[in-house]
């Protein structure tokens, strides 16, 4: 694993100080390629005895790059409480039919407002699935990153606290969804994340070639970021 991380003592969704000082059980951390997920499996990997990341495939345009990514990422944090990548099909092709995100064609450019690049119940298929998992595997806590600026309705408290609590009430169990970034914003994480290589991460709507476009919403929040955090930016982009 990269250089320590330098932590601070926030508070997750359920007002638990993160990461913990000394869990007893296993967690799982939903990942994409990006870096908020990237930066929480690496503190989780610090402090917890067993990490499961998950991985929820549906089929849109960037998703093969972004496996890439990921997995480069995770050997380059290898640990012994690292356990192997589960990816989940949670295919949504058939319902989102020729939206920019299946498709590529039309994805919001740099200048688009966050709400442009909202995909209609995306963390309902992000979590249906992993609360299942977590549950027939007897691992009582997945954590996600979703940040403070969220404006989408599926990542307010209340929709994770029903959500989690539904998927386990319809099988007779209980999961905890966890957030330890909710409060905070993309500069903040990513300050957590010195050290780490976040070269590795992916957060692109149109790749080209392998890379980040460099021209979308996802490039430009990323570019944004690195900047205010007073960090150089990793990133190789096409354009």
């Amino acid at each position: 694993m990269g250089a320590p991380v330098t932590v601070a003592s926030d508070q997750n969704s359920a007002g638990v100080p993160w990461p913990p000082s000394n869990p007893r059980a296993a967690l799982a951390v939903l990942v994409s390629g990006g870096s908020d997920s990237a930066i929480l499996l690496a503190e989780a990997v610090r402090a917890y005895p067993a990490v499961f990341p998950l991985y929820v495939r549906t089929g849109l345009h960037w998703e093969e790059v972004e496996r890439e990514h990921l997995d480069r990422f995770l050997e380059a944090v290898r640990a012994p409480a690292l356990r192997p990548l589960r990816v989940l099909d949670e295919p949504i092709r058939d319902v989102y039919g020729a939206h920019w995100s299946v498709s590529g064609e039309g994805a919001p450019g740099a200048d688009s407002p966050d709400e442009a690049v909202f995909l209609p119940g995306r963390n309902v298929l992000l979590l249906a699935k992993p609360l299942l998992w977590c549950h027939l595997n007897g691992v009582p806590e997945i954590a996600t990153a979703p940040l403070g600026a969220n404006p989408f309705p599926d990542a307010t408290p209340q929709f994770y606290d029903n959500f989690a609590a539904t998927v386990s009430s319809a099988v007779n169990g209980s999961v905890r969804v966890l957030r330890p970034f909710a409060a905070l914003h993309k500069v903040d994480v990513l300050r957590r994340g010195r050290g780490l290589p976040l070269e590795h991460t992916f957060s692109c709507l149109r790749p080209v070639n392998g890379l980040h476009c460099g021209a979308c919403n996802k490039c430009a929040e990323r570019q944004h970021g690195f900047r205010d955090a007073e960090m150089p930016d990793p990133t190789r982009y096409a354009g």
